[in-house]
């Protein structure tokens, strides 16, 4: 039999998945009757105590929380016949969210106040439940903005062919960058497949020179690149350090035949869309030594679709370094216990560090950076890495 703090999970769950279009009327999702678990006739007779003393708990949970219990009558030890507890009775959806808690009540009438908004403003407006689950991370300043925006557009449907970019889209009050994160509930309000907006950015990598040779005969040092667009770097490298941080690839010392490119954040599509960074005969991937670095050099060596080299990553850099550490992400919040993802790409040495900064028992820091560790340092990896490329070439 499931005990109370797993029901009220499946309430929760339920309110999760359905709430939205419960609250539209596209799918009743209460009253429901929660399922508890079914003795197995071998228990009761067994030990009907056990089965006595849940379903007591049982009973005290639901006097606390208004709900109606269904029993069946069960063979129990004896031969005698007991009442067993099979089902909860969730009345209504405010009476989920009353037994789940937390934000549910006040989410639940701030959809309803935006859903009566939404039919009375939008009555033409399809896909309710869908738009309402979209708008439910709205602030309600957000959620003001976005009924003044779909208005601008509605009043002209030709300024959906402005051709401009989010930020030159001449609403007032919009700032720059909302109708850039936004567009989504913009588009679900109108009813506009496209709102008239220049494609973002192309992506761009920043890199350095790190050749002596190349440096000594006057080559420039940083350099840049926009993927998609025809260009081949000064030199072709024998060597490519991806360095998580700007100042690390910035400052990374003369390196023969090198070049040091600054990351991209999560996910390496961008760099490997560059053949000469992709095909390198050593690749090197140098990050932080926290949870994002981690998880970071599993997404580049996916998109890579090769292994990667890392440097600076594994359990002895870690003791070396960590007293160099912060307990404090980039934003200043302080780092907690996590729940591991699936990196299959870390190496074992990697992943042993990964989940040491996850466990919740850990005591050392959860972040080591790696401006904290000296670049000379850093070199003498990447040239342990090229002379383990060069010999394992060499047969």
């Amino acid at each position: 039999m499931k005990t109370p703090p797993a029901v009220t999970e499946d309430i929760r769950r339920r309110l999760s998945g359905r709430w939205h279009a419960h609250l539209t009327g596209e799918e009743r999702a209460f009253p429901h009757a929660f399922a508890l678990g079914r003795p197995a006739t071998s228990e009761l007779r067994a030990d009907y105590s056990a089965v006595h003393a849940q379903t007591v708990q049982w009973q005290d949970w639901a006097r606390a929380h208004e709900v109606v219990l269904d029993y069946e009558n069960r063979a129990a030890k004896g031969r005698t016949t007991q009442p067993v507890p099979t089902h909860a009775r969730v009345a209504s959806i405010d009476h989920a969210a009353s037994i789940a808690g937390g934000v549910w009540p006040d989410r639940l009438a701030r959809a309803r106040q935006r859903l009566d908004v939404l039919r009375d403003r939008h009555p033409h407006l399809v896909e309710v439940g869908k738009t309402l689950r979209t708008l439910d991370a709205y602030r309600d300043v957000d959620f003001g903005l976005l009924l003044s925006v779909a208005d601008w557009y509605r009043e002209d449907p030709a300024r959906a062919n402005l051709g401009v970019t989010p930020r030159q889209v001449p609403i007032p009050g919009v700032h720059a960058k909302w109708l850039q994160s936004h567009r989504r509930g913009v588009q679900a309000l109108t009813g506009l497949d496209d709102l008239g907006l220049l494609p973002g950015h192309p992506p761009r990598i920043h890199f350095t020179y790190l050749d002596p040779g190349h440096l000594a005969a006057g080559g420039r040092v940083h350099d840049s690149a926009t993927a998609g667009d025809r260009f081949t770097p000064a030199y072709v490298p024998e060597t490519v350090v991806i360095s998580e941080n700007k100042d690390t690839a910035i400052h990374f010392p003369p390196l023969a035949g090198g070049i040091s490119v600054e990351g991209v954040g999560k996910g390496g599509k961008t760099p490997a869309s560059f053949p000469w960074i992709r095909d390198s005969p050593v690749l090197v991937y140098w990050g932080d030594m926290d949870r994002d670095g981690y998880e970071i050099l599993d997404g580049y060596r996916a998109d890579f679709d090769r292994d990667i080299d890392s440097i600076l990553m594994g359990p002895e850099d870690y003791e070396t370094y960590e007293a160099f550490g912060t307990e404090l992400d980039q934003t200043g919040r302080v780092l907690l216990p996590g729940v591991p993802r699936p990196v299959d790409r870390l190496r074992a040495e990697e992943r042993a560090v990964y989940l040491r900064l996850l466990d919740a028992r850990h005591t050392g820091h959860r972040r080591v950076e790696q401006e904290r560790i000296p670049l000379a340092r850093a070199l003498e990896q990447v040239e342990l890495v090229r002379q383990r490329v060069a010999d394992r070439d060499a047969h």
